[in-house]
């Protein structure tokens, strides 16, 4: 079956309030790691996983940096209008590029209370700089985009737009977890080794990688390797239509380094596992495969279009090597003089989906009817039942805060 039929109500479970995690642990490390291979369940603390990973793998984590993208504005009224960050405007040539505009930037937005909003008025929020100056930064409306708006922000030219939302702006949890952001959030939503601006929503697999965990995968030999996903608001988007077909994914930047691509090339080579920490590893990796096959075919890339479009890899019949794949990858950033492949993928991840690059995938347990659900049924099988009702009858904590998995690729 092409994936595009598949009914959403297929991947659903009863998941109880209590169940969701709605404040992380005190220590990252000290979540619960659920391990699954071959029919076989195990459980453990992610303070112990490089026990559970095959010496000489490479484990690849998303470095993106969660921005604090909730920025609540003022009517002239008096009233309040929140603002949802989604993604910069295509003049900009990627996500870097936008987040260091001094002065003024274009960002297409979610409004909460847009009916409140009248045409012309300019909004305003007042925040406290590092300074310790007031900040001030407004809004104003350039036109509606398919649910969305495009926005035009301005604030003072001595900061860029990174350093204008730090001010101004709100950490961005996920609305599953039904409460406002506090002080604690701003460390405990990002990775130990976030780096790249540009997330709505943290890669929350890798939040509990702490250094001694990093360190005792160093021990094991086991190497590391970063990727840069920066998650959209549309990872938390629900699948409202009864099949795939009428579902449409949301395109998110992902950029990678001709170092990386070296990376991974050496465990290719010598057959050695690669495991994805989180399902947006997982897409880039994946993605970056398809990518080499359309370099291969001698298909043009686009920097800032989409370089994998949603259903692309179920419409091919491909037998390239994944090796071959990734060399061609490196052979297209050397011949463009690049050190760094920055594009878009649109990639839906499904039942029906092969694997080309990744032997495992460490994620957290995600929410019914969700896309995300989607790839750990595509990468296990039908399996994803019996690990999901083990987790929710042994009390493992769900969604973005909660515990984890190591899910073994059971196809490979």
């Amino acid at each position: 079956m092409h994936p595009a039929q598949l009914q959403i109500k297929d991947f659903t479970y009863n998941l109880p309030e209590d169940k969701i995690a709605r404040y992380p642990l005190p220590s990252r490390d000290a979540s619960k790691l659920l391990i699954y291979k071959n029919g076989d369940v195990a459980e453990d603390v992610y303070k112990n996983i490089a026990q559970y990973l095959p010496e000489e793998s490479l484990l690849v984590f998303n470095q993106t940096k969660v921005i604090h993208a909730r920025l609540l504005f003022q009517k002239p009224t008096g009233g309040k209008i929140e603002v949802f960050c989604l993604e910069p405007d295509e003049r900009y040539a990627d996500v870097q590029t936008a987040m260091l505009q001094k002065g003024a930037v274009y960002w297409k937005c979610l409004i909460g209370g847009v009916a409140k909003w009248k045409d012309g008025q300019v909004l305003q929020l007042i925040a406290l700089a590092d300074n310790g100056e007031d900040f001030v930064m407004s809004a104003t409306m350039e036109r509606k985009d398919k649910g969305s708006f495009m926005l035009k922000l301005n604030w003072s030219q001595h900061y860029t737009f990174a350093e204008a939302l730090q001010f101004a702006g709100h950490v961005p949890l996920p609305p599953y977890l039904n409460r406002d952001a506090e002080l604690a959030d701003k460390d405990r939503y990002q990775t130990i080794f976030a780096k790249e601006e540009g997330s709505v929503a943290a890669p929350t697999a890798a939040l509990h990688f702490t250094n001694e965990v990093m360190q005792t995968l160093k021990y094991k030999n086991i190497a590391t390797s970063f990727v840069t996903l920066h998650v959209g608001a549309g990872t938390f988007k629900p699948v409202k239509s009864e099949t795939m077909q009428e579902h449409d994914m949301h395109a998110e930047w992902l950029e990678v380094t001709v170092y990386f691509i070296t990376d991974i090339l050496l465990k290719l080579d010598n057959n050695l596992p690669v495991i994805a920490v989180g399902t947006t590893s997982a897409r880039t990796l994946e993605s970056l495969y398809w990518i080499g096959v359309r370099l291969m075919r001698a298909e043009t890339i686009s920097q800032s279009g989409i370089a994998v479009s949603q259903w692309y890899p179920y419409e091919q019949d491909s037998a390239i090597l994944v090796s071959d794949a990734f060399r061609a990858v490196a052979q297209y950033l050397m011949n463009e003089n690049i050190s760094r492949l920055i594009t878009r993928t649109q990639i839906i991840i499904a039942p029906g989906y092969k694997f080309r690059v990744i032997d495992g995938l460490v994620t957290n347990f995600h929410q019914p009817q969700s896309t995300l659900l989607l790839l750990v049924s595509a990468l296990v099988g039908n399996a994803w039942r019996d690990i999901y009702n083990h987790a929710l009858q042994h009390n493992y904590r769900f969604l973005s805060f909660g515990d984890g998995c190591l899910l073994w690729n059971s196809a490979k």
